[in-house]
């Protein structure tokens, strides 16, 4: 019998299993299962926040259940307008563009700023969706050491031509910070643009969660380019890519996962619209969960714990093995807590960690039973 096509699925599958890297889909069900959650991205708590929620449903029941078709034919509504201009006000931006997710945006903005003979200086920290769009530019890309500011230099100091310099303003593994101000100022000596992925710093960073970009004082430059989702902080879905109008007016000319994606759901856009409001009007959510991931930090490290001070809401707890991280996560499961567990090759540095997700929403009483749960059944 001949063989199948994809025989060799089975040998990658084994090599998983024996590195300890097989990853499963685990639904969950519509009330948490009863589990305190650390997993999720919900920085503010708004997923299920009512404000929220009926935002989405009542633009689902005015737009529909879908956007019928790509932005530039029929994916354009109204609600798409309104929020680009109230994000783009928000964070401090001339305009912004609404995409179908971080990822896409991420895709569209390093892809159409990055020609054919251009420049790109991409963070070793990166995310993947950083990492794909460099993959796909037509443009050069050159790593460099994570949080290296020279590294960058001397990079650009090589390069004739146009540059950008790529990074994530928090990054998604350990929760520390990008500095912006520094690579600013590398980026101008040089006529390099900066092009940052805020995903983990809208709705936490900045005056009343306007973003790492508005609290290093760069929104709004000439030369700086802001991705952000709509799928964490504003506990909707999608994204978004802010920056000047000449900017904007570019990636709807020339990039593809803008021009050849269906356009965002009305309802994500609806939610999205209410969070972005709620938190003009509650300010204090954003400080708040910065307070409690320095808690969970301060709390982890008086157990003896390896928890790496966080710069946002990411706390990142380090696991001596990739298996020792799925049992220690599967542990806090069995006792109530859902925590993440990140483990090669989704970590840069190849060490394994669970990272939890400082919630604006967290009791103190909350937040000691976490503790608790990770410290009783941590890998001794």
């Amino acid at each position: 019998m001949a063989s199948s096509p994809f025989d060799w699925i089975d040998e990658q599958a084994n090599l998983r299993a024996r590195a300890g890297l097989v990853r499963t889909l685990r639904p969950r069900p519509a009330d948490a299962g009863g589990l305190l959650d650390l997993a999720s991205n919900d920085y503010l708590g708004l997923a299920r926040h009512p404000e929220i929620t009926e935002g989405a449903a009542a633009a689902a029941r005015r737009w529909g259940g879908g956007a019928t078709g790509s932005r530039l034919v029929t994916g354009s509504t109204e609600l798409h307008a309104e929020l680009e201009r109230e994000l783009a006000e928000f964070c401090g931006f001339e305009s912004a563009l609404v995409l179908s997710s971080g990822y896409a945006a991420n895709l569209a903005a390093v892809t159409a700023l990055a020609p054919h003979g251009s420049l790109i200086v991409s963070d070793a920290g990166n995310h993947a969706s950083l990492i794909d769009g460099c993959r796909l530019a037509r443009g050069t890309t050159q790593v460099v050491p994570h949080a290296d500011t020279e590294a960058v230099r001397k990079t650009l100091d090589a390069h004739a031509g146009s540059a950008i310099v790529v990074s994530d303003t928090v990054f998604s593994v350990d929760g520390d910070a990008a500095s912006l101000t520094e690579l600013s100022s590398v980026c101008a000596e040089f006529g390099a643009g900066l092009v940052v992925d805020d995903a983990h710093g809208l709705g936490v960073l900045g005056d009343g969660g306007r973003g790492a970009p508005q609290a290093a004082g760069l929104a709004g430059t000439a030369h700086t380019v802001a991705t952000v989702t709509l799928s964490k902080s504003f506990g909707s879905q999608g994204g978004a890519v802010l920056g000047p109008a000449k900017v904007i007016d570019h990636l709807v000319n020339a990039a593809r996962t803008f021009i050849f994606d269906t356009g965002l759901a009305p309802a994500a856009v609806g939610a999205a619209l209410a969070a972005l409001r709620l938190l003009r009007g509650e300010p204090e959510r954003a400080a708040r969960a910065r307070e409690v991931a320095a808690e969970l930090h301060e709390r982890l490290t008086a157990e003896g714990l390896s928890a790496v001070r966080p710069d946002a809401a990411v706390v990142s707890v380090r696991a001596p093995s990739p298996e020792a991280a799925v049992r220690w996560a599967a542990d806090c499961r069995g006792a109530g807590l859902a925590v993440g567990c990140f483990r090669p090759p989704s970590v840069p540095d190849g060490i394994s960690r669970l990272r939890l997700t400082a919630r604006a929403d967290l009791t103190g009483t909350q937040i000691a039973d976490a503790v608790r749960v990770i410290s009783r059944t941590a890998p001794r």
